[in-house]
């Protein structure tokens, strides 16, 4: 009588569970269209003029991150972050979209020819306002275009860049031609420090009298940081033309800024050299 009880009991306990089911390959979905439309709004753009206030510049960018550049990976190293995939700032919000208006018209005109998926920064008047740069941060690589202000078309002009310190290039003074901070063909490899050991200790030295130091982010810790700092930031100096011709310019050390005089006959440089600071930023 025990058995039978016990299995009659089994028995109405797998009659009354629900069915077991798969787990289903489901995607972010959607909210109601009513609650999409109070998140998913355009920003207003961002406006900046011509010296002489003849061309409006509207730039445009999402209220939010993708779920693609929220992925990247990133390097916290000197004080920066940078994404080692491409040499680029990890920190950056990107403009998708450009036009212009002119100070005789009413009407924007969208620009033309701008990359597929575009991940606009660093736009610059050419010196007779004739052009714009700005970079534009594809998955492997940071590339240079151009828009002609006179026809509002894009076109690219180089590619691997170094853009993980600062604007990436300036324009010369003949207009025709940028200096642009390039990637070598011999660019350091970057160490796994995961997969590394250290070869010793980090010493700091102490004078012995206490001072009060304030606190960083994202400082170089050992040696790996120090050689994976140098490998990110190193760059060569290529002079582009506006016909996309690239030809060296300086051979690659780690620049911080580039500058030209105002009459554009001097250059001024700036760049980092050993030893590197494990308690405050690179700058």
């Amino acid at each position: 009588m025990r058995k039978t009880l016990i299995s009659s009991a089994v028995a109405s306990a797998v009659l009354l569970s629900p069915p077991i089911q798969a787990q289903e390959a489901l995607s972010y979905q959607k909210p109601h269209p009513a609650i999409l439309e109070l998140a998913d709004y355009q920003l207003p753009p961002a406006l900046s003029f011509d010296s002489k206030f003849n061309t409006l510049v509207l730039s445009y960018r999402s209220p939010y991150k993708t779920l693609s550049d929220l992925n990247q990976s990133e390097m916290r190293l000197a004080g920066l972050r940078i994404n080692p995939k491409n040499y680029s700032d990890a920190t950056a919000r990107y403009i998708n979209n450009i036009k212009l208006r002119t100070a005789n018209s009413k009407d924007e005109v969208q620009v033309q020819g701008l990359p597929e998926h575009a991940r606009i920064s660093h736009l610059r008047f050419s010196p007779d306002e004739k052009k714009i740069a700005f970079t534009h941060t594809a998955d492997s690589q940071v590339e240079l275009w151009v828009i002609d202000v006179a026809s509002a078309k894009a076109r690219k002009l180089s590619s691997a860049l170094n853009a993980s310190v600062g604007v990436p290039y300036i324009w010369f003074a003949d207009s025709e031609n940028l200096l642009v901070k390039a990637l070598s063909k011999n660019q350091p490899a970057l160490i796994d420090s995961s997969k590394t050991l250290p070869t010793g200790p980090a010493v700091s030295n102490a004078s012995g009298v206490s001072s009060q130091n304030r606190t960083y982010a994202d400082l170089l810790k050992n040696k790996t940081d120090e050689d994976n700092f140098q490998s990110l930031v190193q760059a060569e100096l290529h002079k582009v033309s506006l016909q996309g011709k690239s030809t060296l310019f300086k051979k690659a050390e780690l620049f911080i800024q580039m500058a030209f005089s105002p009459d554009g006959n001097y250059l001024l440089l700036s760049s980092l050299q050993k030893p590197f600071s494990y308690i405050v930023p690179f700058q």
